[in-house]
């Protein structure tokens, strides 16, 4: 047998191939290193447009930790905020894939731990590994808590003893917003072999991506923030203006924000609805905030109505009650009259007996001073709200408005025309122009509002708020709407304001109704096609007039179960 011998040449080959190979092993490591980078980076990108895409902050938070814990392939994660007054991290959000642990967010399984301290004593918590994060800005990554050291870990080995669960790898990572400020912390737990399910240490690689991933988590976070803080804002604003529309009558106070919540109520109780009319009726969200809305600036327009206007007592009210004028004038015309005859009895021829002509005298300026009471009375009892007025009531009226009496500035009316045309109400206490003035103050709360850039989503808060006055037949105001320009929310905040009115047990120009009476007054309207008989049906059917009494009635209006 003959032993090959190796040439310079065998050898040149076979370093070359070796070359080669160990090139085509980097290569092939880089090309897979990179295409892993890129599918983490494109992961990242669909992340962030997920991230920018949710503004409710619960939905928000969970949806961090679910892409950051996919994104790293973890079993648990945490999610906490820098508390309000920046000494603590507050637990936000609680997942554990091993344990089936999801709380916290929209869960609506709360979390009641309590927080981690970031100082101690006045000094930095750097004992947690979280307030650690927290307070240096650095990311802390520990392939086995058990044997880290520098942090207490006693909380995570109870947990672990409590749950059989085995806490290993961990990855902290501060969350940075845009203006570089730390506003919680991310920790991952457990990073896991998608294949074997093995823990395992977070790779290095998965660092900067995660650090990327928390920051952009961070700004949506402050963006969700800002949004939810400025529609709190928007609204708390809003009904600050409707208790300062309430507070400018003191027998109206707390109307605005009872149909409110009387509206939202029912509207609440379609949504539930299962059967019915109402079986297929859902608002969304956004509708329902709109509404929510409209409800609470319906009145707004009764900022410019007088106040006078608002409160009438009285027919003869004005700024004030002019019945004590009305009054006066009666009674002074019975002091004249006896005046009168005083000097027209001196006047008289002095004679012995009887006097006969003296005695006429009195006597008619008795009769006269008597019908002056009774006339006097009459107008008084005029004076209040009735139902109806008839019609010889007003002739009556209208006789006693032709008398006159002398005073200093000459002859003056008993009543005067504004004072009779008041008195000649037939129903309720407003004038014609007093009732347009009233009436005004939704075309006011239109103009008002449609001056107002709501967004999209709100744009018909104008609208809905300035029709609560509308009626289904089309006698309503200010525009006169029928049935089929009406949507379900306008007619909702109707009878949510009816009912208001109806039941008040606080205006001063009219005494509080039963329920009986407010419920066949109800009944009478949906007959004359002013309400909406499936809502008012479905309103009764729910019992919320019941609800509504036993929270703001008196317990004598409720006769009825």
């Amino acid at each position: 047998m003959t032993k090959t011998q190796s040439t310079p040449e065998t050898l040149e080959l076979s370093s070359d191939r070796q070359i080669n190979e160990l090139l085509n092993d980097v290569v092939g490591r880089l090309k897979e290193y990179a295409e892993s980078q890129t599918k983490h980076i494109n992961q990242l990108a669909k992340i962030g447009v997920a991230l920018s895409s949710t503004v409710k902050l619960d939905n928000l938070l969970e949806m961090i930790v679910d892409q950051a814990r996919s994104f790293t392939r973890s079993d648990g994660g945490t999610l906490y905020l820098v508390s309000d007054d920046e000494q603590s991290l507050n637990f936000t959000i609680v997942q554990n894939e091993t344990l089936k642990t999801r709380m916290g967010g929209a869960t609506g399984e709360p979390i009641n731990w309590p927080p981690v301290p970031l100082t101690i004593d006045g000094k930095p918590n750097n004992f947690n590994v979280c307030a650690y994060a927290a307070n240096s800005g650095e990311i802390v990554n520990i392939p086995d808590v058990y044997e880290a050291e520098g942090f207490n870990f006693e909380g995570t080995r109870k947990f672990d003893a409590g749950t059989g669960y085995r806490s290993k790898s961990m990855l902290v990572i501060p969350m940075r917003d845009h203006e570089g400020e730390i506003i919680g912390v991310l920790q991952l737990i457990n990073a896991r072999d998608p294949s074997t399910r093995e823990t395992l240490p977070f790779a290095p690689e998965f660092l900067e991506l995660t650090a990327s991933l928390a920051s952009q988590a961070a700004v949506a976070i402050t963006n969700a923030r800002l949004i939810r803080d400025l529609q709190n804002l928007f609204e708390s604003f809003i009904k600050t203006i409707a208790t300062a529309i309430d507070e400018k009558s003191p027998y109206t106070g707390g109307h605005i924000s009872r149909v409110a919540n009387l509206t939202m109520e029912i509207a609440d109780r379609i949504n539930q609805a299962e059967e019915g009319p109402y079986a297929d009726t859902h608002f969304t969200e956004d509708e329902l905030t709109e509404l929510r809305l409209a409800a609470w600036l319906h009145d707004t327009g009764k900022i410019t109505t007088p106040e006078y206007v608002v409160d009438k007592r009285t027919k003869l009210e004005t700024i004030f009650d002019r019945k004590e004028l009305v009054r006066l004038r009666f009674e002074l015309a019975i002091v004249n009259s006896r005046l009168k005859t005083v000097e027209l009895g001196a006047a008289l021829p002095h004679s012995t007996g009887d006097d006969v002509e003296l005695k006429r005298l009195i006597s008619e300026t008795e009769q006269r001073c008597q019908k002056l009471l009774d006339d006097a009375r009459f107008v008084l009892n005029c004076n209040t709200t009735q139902e109806f007025v008839p019609d010889e009531v007003i002739e009556r009226l209208k006789g006693i408005a032709g008398s006159s009496i002398e005073t200093s500035e000459g002859q003056e009316q008993l009543l005067s025309d504004d004072e009779l045309q008041n008195l000649e109400i037939r129903k309720g206490n407003l004038t014609t122009e007093e009732r347009k003035i009233i009436e005004d103050h939704v075309v006011v709360t239109k103009k008002m509002l449609g001056q107002l850039p709501f967004p999209k989503k709100m744009r018909n808060v104008p609208f809905i708020a300035g029709a609560h006055h509308e009626k289904l037949n089309g006698k309503g105001y200010p525009d006169g709407l029928t049935a089929d320009q009406i949507p379900l929310q306008v007619r909702i905040m109707t009878l949510a304001d009816i009912f208001e009115a109806l039941t008040a047990k606080d205006r001063p120009y009219k005494p509080a109704k039963n329920m009986s009476e407010v419920l066949k007054i109800l009944g009478f309207m949906v007959k004359d096609g002013e309400l909406d008989g499936d809502l008012v049906q479905f309103f009764t059917d729910q019992k919320m007039h019941i609800e509504y009494a036993h929270q703001h009635l008196d317990p004598s209006q409720l006769d009825i179960e």
